[in-house]
């Protein structure tokens, strides 16, 4: 996988960066994302594959550009480290990381932030387990329940 920053524009509130993805498989397939990071939150801007990328795929293109994404932005392996592995805040497990994590969703929440992505950052977990902790935080009763969608 190749990261290439594209631009950045800086403005008061904070600076916008856009970042070139390319993935190349061992088959010859390949995908290329232009992603932004900034505000708080990641988006994908732009996805072309060769060949087409299914449902599933698509779905699991944050996950493969998860780490380059957190390496671009400054917060990839430390020294030392093997490949693909990151360095994690030290985060408690049961009752009391669950309350961390309910303390850095609702401080997002209130800030207007991505509580996600701050529980993210705090945990320096993927979103999948991110989600999966939030899930837990709210089964304890520390969050409130999601709205049920109709």
């Amino acid at each position: 996988m190749s990261v290439r920053p594209a631009w950045e524009v800086r403005e008061s509130e904070g600076t916008t960066r856009w970042f070139e993805f390319r993935l190349v498989f061992p088959d010859g397939a390949r995908v290329d994302a232009l992603v932004v990071v900034g505000g708080g939150c990641v988006r994908v801007e732009e996805v072309r594959a060769q060949p087409a990328l299914s449902l599933d795929d698509l779905g699991m293109l944050a996950d493969w550009i998860e780490e380059a994404v957190a390496g671009a932005c400054g917060a990839g392996p430390e020294d030392g480290e093997g490949p693909g592995r990151r360095a994690r805040p030290a985060w408690p497990r049961g009752a009391e990381g669950r309350r961390l994590v309910a303390r850095e969703y609702r401080a997002a929440q209130r800030d207007g932030a991505d509580p996600v992505l701050a529980v993210m950052g705090a945990t320096g977990h993927s979103r999948r387990t991110t989600l999966r902790l939030i899930g837990q935080a709210r089964d304890a009763g520390l969050l409130t329940p999601r709205r049920a969608r109709r």
